[in-house]
């Protein structure tokens, strides 16, 4: 499933192509993707101007004149493709091809400048939903999500505060969304190693006796904040569906120094240890048990 890096770089590869732009018109192919759409979800997108396009967590978010907000997420296979109207738009500089089965082009955006933007989603997981914006600290699906880890307010206390206590694993707390809003495992894995930290370790131990922040916490924060931007600049990670609005793939699993490395020296300088994958909470885990403590 895409996480933070690729959910921002399709909202960047989006955002020359639908900010200021109106929605002439709207296809919906279906009756739904992972739930059904809202009986007036066409209704209220058509012929409205999209003010604004942002992100929160995983979820693209496009402000709309009428007040209303779209909330789009990508599922587990879910793309945008952007045709402008001289050719397929190509703002990046990836060079892989995208898969040009159409039939899973499940909701088409055509904007008032001759842009096509078309949602694929093979297996169906994404969905959209509209919410009015006066109703968005309301909304179940963002209620009670974290703060952004690429935001202003997460730091080393923030963090602290928030695992202070917790029995929890290091990994289940940085995989809970309402600790850390938009992390999912390639990420929390990767950032756990340049910090040297065990996934095992307590998340209780982040925060000292009076819930100030530790070291293992300023490093964290340090390397959470690496691994993103260097992942959201390489244009996110391609591991199975993920494609860039251009149709590409990321690079940064290329650059990946721990997750999917099983069997693999550890990179970290003078360290002689191996690459390790065990299951944490029904996900994979990659460590190196030699220099993560």
């Amino acid at each position: 499933m895409p996480e933070l890096p690729e959910v921002e770089t399709v909202r960047r590869g989006l955002q020359p192509v639908m900010e200021g732009q109106c929605i002439s018109r709207l296809e919906t192919r279906r009756d739904g993707l992972r739930f059904p759409f809202q009986k007036d979800f066409v209704a209220r997108l058509e012929g409205h101007v999209v003010t604004g396009l942002g992100r929160r967590a995983k979820y693209l978010m496009a402000d709309l004149d009428s007040g209303d907000v779209l909330l789009m997420h990508l599922g587990m296979s879910g793309s945008f493709r952007v045709v402008l109207p001289e050719g397929e738009s190509r703002p990046g500089e990836f060079h892989y091809p995208r898969s040009e089965n159409r039939n899973h082009d499940h909701v088409v955006f055509h904007m008032a400048s001759g842009a096509v933007i078309s949602f694929n989603d093979p297996r169906r997981f994404g969905y959209m939903k509209i919410v009015a914006r006066k109703d968005l600290d309301a909304e179940p699906l963002l209620r009670g999500l974290g703060p952004e880890p690429l935001g202003n307010a997460f730091d080393a206390a923030m963090l602290a505060h928030a695992c202070a206590g917790k029995k929890t694993s290091l990994k289940a707390a940085l995989l809970d969304q309402r600790v850390v809003a938009g992390l999912g495992n390639i990420y929390v894995c990767e950032a756990l190693f340049r910090a040297h930290l065990s996934p095992k370790r307590q998340a209780s131990t982040l925060a000292d006796r009076k819930g100030g922040p530790t070291d293992r916490a300023k490093h964290l924060v340090t390397a959470i904040h690496t691994v993103l931007n260097a992942a959201i600049k390489a244009g996110g990670s391609s591991l199975r569906d993920h494609r860039q609005t251009d149709g590409e793939l990321g690079y940064f699993q290329h650059s990946f120094l721990v997750y999917d490395r099983e069997g693999q020296p550890c990179t970290t300088p003078k360290c002689s240890g191996t690459v390790t994958r065990f299951t944490q909470n029904g996900r994979s885990t990659f460590w190196c048990p030699s220099c993560q403590k």
